[in-house]
């Protein structure tokens, strides 16, 4: 019951505080995770990684993938409802305000401040999902020589033909994240 009551205050409180959406949201839920000791970087990433591949928002997956590894279906359920449930109130009740002041200054004002932090959550979280990428499981770089032993590059080559495919060829996402898993498949099951 304990595991149900910290799933559910955890993730009403990042969904809560989390602004930016489901992306800047991603570092908030890995201190969670490290705080409570729920699982690895390296699983969380992964999680990370079926979250995108998933229809839906990547907070709602997120929470919904933690609470189940964390305690079940019930606990995926549970920390899907914590995430979700602020936006829910926050939209009820700020809705009418926000209409109404829409065009005051203040109001401008307060989002070009919140803008800036979005984009740090953001970058953030591309850091720490590129760290768990691109190093081996369980890498710490200490010093200089530590950095090519730790690199895992096979994911970095699979990084950089999706950017390319992605950018130069207009490869849909879609095809990408399937023809990526693919080269995953042959790079780390089959060599």
């Amino acid at each position: 019951m304990k595991i149900y009551i910290t799933l559910i205050l955890t993730f009403f409180k990042l969904g809560l505080f989390s602004f930016g959406g489901g992306y800047a949201m991603i570092p908030l839920i890995e201190k969670e995770i490290e705080r409570h000791g729920w699982m690895t970087a390296t699983e969380f990433s992964n999680i990370i990684a079926i979250a995108e591949m998933t229809p839906g928002p990547i907070a709602v997956n997120s929470a919904t993938f933690v609470g189940y590894k964390t305690a079940g279906i019930f606990g995926g359920i549970i920390a899907t409802i914590g995430v979700a449930l602020p936006s829910l109130l926050l939209i009820l009740l700020v809705s009418q305000i926000f209409f109404k002041y829409q065009k005051h200054p203040v109001n401008k004002m307060i989002f070009y401040g919140i803008r800036p932090v979005i984009v740090g959550l953001i970058t953030t979280a591309t850091v720490f999902v590129g760290r768990t990428a691109v190093l081996k499981e369980g890498a710490v770089i200490v010093g200089g020589a530590d950095i090519f032993n730790s690199l895992n590059f096979g994911s970095i080559a699979i990084c950089i033909l999706s950017f390319i495919g992605l950018l130069k060829y207009k490869i849909h996402p879609i095809a990408m994240i399937g023809i990526s898993a693919v080269l995953g498949m042959i790079l780390f099951y089959f060599l």
